[in-house]
């Protein structure tokens, strides 16, 4: 992969920190239905602690800005993110509980999932536009929607403000409409582009749609992930399909934010955005063959063994 000659710099992530109670069973219930589990585990997940470990195992310079609470799970997401060469200092420590998240997976590998946001809903919108405005050789701002919008809205704004790259992952499907302005890279699946746009995205030609009417409203480059299906790029050189690769999937919980991580990290590292859109599908098609979040997320040699 070429790398431009821009440097690295840093990749400043801003969103949730979350446990995550993971229940494997055979299938989902119906409505009203008990079903037995088969298993349940504890992993470190949230979206801005996936991102930003994803984006440091990938090889960047990573902060992570955030909450947790003063319970026992605060301390241990903590320690996790830590260890991953994740910088916590920009991580809050609120009265309360931490997030937490109820994650039930298949035996097909699908998932769905409830978030009860705890202390990620403490996420003050000036704490985080003022951090980022007073940091130096960021490269790379990314945020999402398990945080307060108000917080995103800053973080994406006060990104801008410094000339970094600023991605927006708007997962949960929120009103993001006043973010967009700010955002260079938007990425959203499928089912939250289309919820967003009001528009189908089941076929290609659909998804491609989409993704162009998200160009439209003035944003530089959209990316939709689709899963299995690849993704759709829209920029101004057009709307293009972003092949994935070929694994055998046990879990997609975690593979959008690895696909966020890669592509951030990529970016920070001074990749062109072809290259670090491949650098991206990779990581985001290794963390479906692991189970959870935190532990399916890539190591760089493993991207870079997957991309040769």
């Amino acid at each position: 992969m070429n790398q431009s000659s821009q440097g690295p710099g840093t990749v400043i992530v801003v969103g949730s920190l979350n446990v995550d109670l993971v229940v494997g069973l055979d299938r989902m219930p119906e409505q009203g239905e008990t079903v037995l589990g088969e298993s349940l585990e504890r992993h470190a997940g949230g979206k801005g602690l996936n991102q930003a470990i994803a984006a440091s195992r990938l090889g960047a310079d990573v902060r992570l800005l955030g909450a947790v609470g003063d319970d026992e799970s605060g301390a241990w997401l903590r320690e996790l993110i830590r260890a991953d060469n994740v910088d916590d200092e920009g991580v809050a420590t609120v009265t309360g509980p931490s997030g937490t998240a109820l994650i039930e997976v298949d035996a097909r590998g699908l998932n769905r999932i409830i978030v009860v946001p705890g202390a990620n809903g403490y996420v003050s919108a000036d704490v985080v536009g003022s951090s980022i405005r007073t940091m130096h050789g960021v490269a790379v701002v990314m945020t999402n929607g398990e945080v307060p919008l108000a917080a995103s809205r800053a973080a994406l704004a006060a990104g801008r403000a410094i000339g970094a790259l600023t991605i927006l992952n708007p997962a949960p499907v929120l009103d993001y409409r006043e973010h967009l302005v700010d955002v260079d890279i938007f990425v959203p699946n499928e089912h939250e582009a289309a919820a967003l746009s009001g528009l189908p995205t089941e076929t290609d030609t659909e998804a491609r749609a989409a993704a162009q009417y998200f160009y439209s409203l003035g944003i530089a480059n959209v990316v939709i992930t689709r899963g299995a299906k690849g993704a759709i790029w829209a920029s101004a050189s057009g709307v293009v399909d972003v092949k994935t690769f070929e694994v055998s999937a046990i879990d997609t919980v975690a593979a959008g934010d690895a696909f966020c991580g890669g592509l951030a990290a990529a970016l920070a590292n001074g990749y062109e955005f072809a290259d670090a859109l491949k650098w991206a599908s990779a990581a985001g098609a290794l963390a479906v063959t692991i189970k959870g979040a935190s532990p399916s997320l890539p190591m760089r040699n493993a991207v870079q063994n997957l991309l040769k």
